[in-house]
């Protein structure tokens, strides 16, 4: 048998007040107590009260503004995403494998998601893909609109699964591909290709063929990522989104 652990106060007044914010004693979008009333309340010194409030707003959990009264956070899929992206952004800075996982990553949701959102695709959203498109030949020429109008594709057809999380989870990962690659310069003719595979994937999903569509989102993404790799070689090369 091993011995108990002696556990940290503040880690008992962390335990309290996670059950407390998932019993709804402190619904999202309300404001705990104060320092003094949570010391009174637990019969803690103030020590283990900052240090178990840290903890929580580490954790995504609670707000903390100067001056103000810490806020419970309604954990939406946006803002749990949000709140992994820096840990997640120095991961694949310092992870030399984490690059390429995060690429398989992609390629396995993406090729994924797109046939759920042509079984769901109705004409609201066909539309805004037509309008991605139109921006896209807009774009060409100005490489930071036509980055942020590619992700802007991806992201309609995210959201189009109807699926928040996996929505939000699609779009954190662009953003974090992104973050890696928004200075490289596009070389002539690479726009022109990946706006015909966007036109692809969208006939594809405006015909309801989710199999072509999966198709042509797997050979996209499938060539971007092959990009990626050239790019940690030759910086003349652009992203693909």
């Amino acid at each position: 048998m091993e011995p108990v652990r002696k556990r940290k106060l503040y880690q008992e007044v962390l335990d309290r007040l996670i059950g407390a914010i998932s019993s709804n004693e402190f619904p999202p979008g309300s404001k705990l107590p104060s320092e003094r009333e949570l010391m009174a309340m637990i019969g803690v010194g103030r020590p283990a009260i900052r240090e178990a409030m840290q903890s929580l707003h580490q954790k995504g959990l609670i707000l903390i503004s100067h001056g103000e009264r810490a806020r419970v956070i309604n954990p939406t899929p946006d803002v749990i995403v949000d709140q992994i992206s820096s840990a997640m952004i120095m991961m694949l800075a310092t992870n030399v494998r984490g690059m390429e996982e995060l690429k398989e990553a992609r390629l396995l949701l993406e090729s994924a998601l797109v046939s759920m959102a042509t079984r769901k695709a109705t004409e609201k959203d066909l539309l805004r893909l037509e309008e991605c498109i139109r921006a896209l030949h807009e774009a060409r020429g100005d490489h930071a609109a036509f980055v942020a109008t590619d992700m802007a594709f991806h992201g309609v057809i995210a959201e189009m699964s109807g699926n928040s999380l996996i929505a939000a989870v699609t779009k954190g990962i662009l953003e974090w591909l992104s973050r890696f690659k928004r200075d490289l310069v596009s070389v002539p003719g690479a726009e022109r290709v990946t706006i015909l595979e966007h036109e692809r994937i969208y006939k594809a999903i405006a015909n309801g063929d989710a199999e072509a569509a999966s198709a042509a989102m797997t050979e996209h993404i499938t060539r971007a990522n092959g990009l990626y790799v050239q790019l940690q070689r030759d910086s003349e090369f652009p992203k693909a989104v």
